[in-house]
């Protein structure tokens, strides 16, 4: 048994919480790990970890990471980081080592700004919205497998934002993924105070409109309860999005399900950018992947159906039809 399944087999599903087409349930542990990190937020209010970008044109993949901290740093799969050139989220959870520069892995969430408003950047309340991040996934996965990089597929993580701004009326003029999660502020807010973090808390499992689900698992305790209401807002975004009056909370049994598909899926490895190894999952129905530092899988994530209705589309037909709706949008909204 390697260290995922064994983590996931010592989970217990607690009781869920439902508003609003959102279930969310409690991943509970008494176990926790003894790997000393500092979080990237902690380390950017302290000044003891700077975000920039990797020269003074920028890479639109790349961004470098300085860690002055004694200790690693842990920066988690769809954080946001807003400034510089543009705003970006992480690609992977990576645990950068102390005393180092890294250059990171990472995706564009404002497609329409490539100029400087601050030297670097900072870490926000937000995690990059849960279908898009879902997709990225992905496609990070699948770049890593075939190709031994860690980069997003940009045209369809554009292409995602644009059409979730659509759907829930939050254009942007730079098209900032920022925008759809400020436009719907106080209802994200709303799912945030309903879902609390319990004591042994470690993960939870989430599911949008008693259909896709997510994971999100990690080491300690105070890491989950740090990130807790970043995912609630992720998943809600999704959840406003889809949700009816119809909708019911989602089975217990569901859960354990996409728990077992998991931990029952094929396992590859890679050597992660910084300390340990990124362990790709792909199971029926589903994919994941996991941070695992010695013998800690320091954060586990997986999603259901990913890529379900998006379908096989070449680069230059996404970047046109990101660029139509785009364009329409910004007229629909100038009129």
């Amino acid at each position: 048994m390697n260290q995922i399944t064994t983590a996931i087999a010592g989970l217990e599903i607690g009781e869920p919480t439902f508003c609003g087409g959102l279930t969310v349930f409690p991943l509970l542990s008494r176990e926790t790990s003894d790997l000393d990190y500092v979080l990237l937020g902690e380390g950017l209010r302290e000044d003891r970890i700077t975000v920039r970008e990797v020269s003074m044109g920028g890479s639109v993949p790349d961004l470098e990471v300085e860690n002055r901290a004694d200790r690693p740093a842990l920066i988690v799969d769809g954080e946001e980081l807003v400034g510089a050139k543009q705003n970006r989220v992480a690609n992977l959870t990576l645990l950068l080592p102390a005393g180092k520069t890294t250059i990171i892995p990472v995706s564009c969430v404002e497609q329409g700004r490539w100029s400087y408003d601050s030297p670097g950047f900072q870490v926000t309340d937000r995690l990059h919205f849960a279908s898009g991040r879902a997709e990225r996934y992905a496609s990070v996965q699948q770049s890593m497998r075939s190709e031994g990089t860690r980069r997003s597929d940009q045209g369809r993580v554009w292409s995602a934002i644009d059409d979730k701004a659509v759907a829930m009326d939050a254009p942007s003029e730079t098209g900032a993924m920022s925008e759809i999660f400020e436009r719907h502020a106080k209802a994200l807010d709303d799912y945030v105070r309903e879902v609390e973090a319990a004591p042994d808390q470690l993960g939870a499992i989430f599911s949008v409109a008693g259909g896709s689900y997510g994971l999100d698992l990690f080491d300690r305790h105070a890491t989950l309860a740090a990130f807790l209401p970043r995912l609630v807002r992720s998943y809600g975004v999704d959840a406003l999005e889809r949700r009816t009056k119809g909708d019911k909370a989602a089975p217990a049994s569901a859960a354990r399900d996409f728990l077992d598909r998991l931990s029952a899926g094929s396992f590859d490895d890679h050597p992660a950018v910084g300390l340990g190894r990124d362990v790709g999952i792909v199971a029926d129905g589903a994919i994941g992947g996991a941070l695992v530092v010695d013998e800690t899988t320091v954060h586990l994530t997986g999603f259901s159906n990913p890529l379900a209705g998006r379908g096989d589309r070449d680069d230059e037909r996404v970047y046109a039809n990101y660029r139509q709706r785009r364009d329409a949008l910004r007229r629909r909204h100038a009129s």
